[in-house]
């Protein structure tokens, strides 16, 4: 799965053949047929396992922030999101595509986002209740920008990167991360009415 995903990462999903994955994992192509059934389905496994680690990964960085001021909680899971949609960017088109036919994918998304939103909600509620933030507005609303804005960027690199010159797509991946952070930084606290003192 480790492998599986360095290449799909590097080559694409669709640049990537079950042999490229089993001659760098070192096993039989019949392996995948076997444990998985087909490339799409092994796809699938590795974006549930994606999905449940980013999930475990949040709730421990949601954890060590849990004690900062509301702005701060704020500014850290805005770049939480924004960085994890660009590490994992070549999920995106894959899962756009099995959404419409997986309901498991469905549920488990639905579930990461709505604890996205608990968190949103909390942070929003306590910056209200000391007076940092001036509006309250909706943490679904909230996650929507920041998913919107980092996926529209994501997907649509011929458009962006007229505006994020660069020598390569490393240094270009970067720079859009970095230019998208601090528009959503901008937005979402005029969103919230942010005071700062």
């Amino acid at each position: 799965m480790d492998i599986a995903e360095e290449l799909i990462a590097k080559k694409g999903y669709e640049g990537t053949s079950v042999r490229d994955i089993c001659s760098k994992a070192n096993i039989n192509v019949a392996m995948i047929s076997y444990y998985f059934g087909s490339k799409e389905k092994m796809m699938s496994y590795l974006y549930q396992y994606r999905v449940l680690k980013t999930r475990e990964n949040f709730s421990e960085f949601a954890d060590t922030i849990k004690d900062g001021k509301p702005e701060m909680q704020m500014k850290e899971i805005i770049k939480y999101i924004v960085s994890q949609l660009f590490k994992y960017n070549y999920f995106h088109g894959f899962v756009t595509q099995e959404l419409r036919h997986t309901d498991n994918l469905k549920v488990e998304l639905l579930d990461f986002y709505q604890l996205f939103v608990k968190k949103l909600d909390e942070v929003i509620k306590k910056g209200v209740a000391s007076g940092v933030f001036t509006f309250t507005p909706k943490p679904e609303d909230i996650l929507t920008t920041i998913l919107g804005s980092t996926l529209f960027v994501i997907r649509n690199k011929n458009f962006y990167e007229l505006y994020v010159p660069s020598k390569n797509e490393e240094a270009y991946a970067k720079e859009a991360e970095k230019k998208i952070r601090m528009n959503l930084l901008l937005s979402v606290f005029a969103i919230l009415g942010y005071a700062a003192d």
